[in-house]
């Protein structure tokens, strides 16, 4: 099981100069932190994104390597979207970043 600090960093590694996302992200992490992504930058900083993901740290680490469907994941209320339209229209740009941050 990997750490907040590892989970930070593969994310890190993976957006380096640019995300390729277009949004600002933030994975709320239930109590375990926070990854907040920007177009260039990857932080613990609990700062306003445009997007915010709320999801168990076990669960999006499950999500990064497959082992998780991400529609399943918000069926059975795993994962939480503060703006469905958003993550839908988003939602290629996010598997490539997952994709990256294996």
């Amino acid at each position: 099981m990997a750490t907040l600090e590892q989970m930070t960093e593969r994310f890190r590694a993976a957006v380096g100069s640019d995300s390729g996302v277009g949004a600002t992200l933030k994975f709320d992490l239930k109590g375990d932190g926070v990854i907040w992504i920007g177009a260039d930058a990857v932080t613990n900083d609990d700062s306003p994104a445009d997007l915010t993901i709320t999801i168990a740290k076990d669960d999006l680490e499950a999500m990064g390597k497959g082992d998780l469907d991400p529609t399943s994941a918000v069926m059975t209320g795993r994962m939480k979207l503060s703006d469905m339209g958003m993550a839908m229209q988003l939602q290629p740009k996010l598997q490539a970043l997952f994709a990256k941050a294996r």
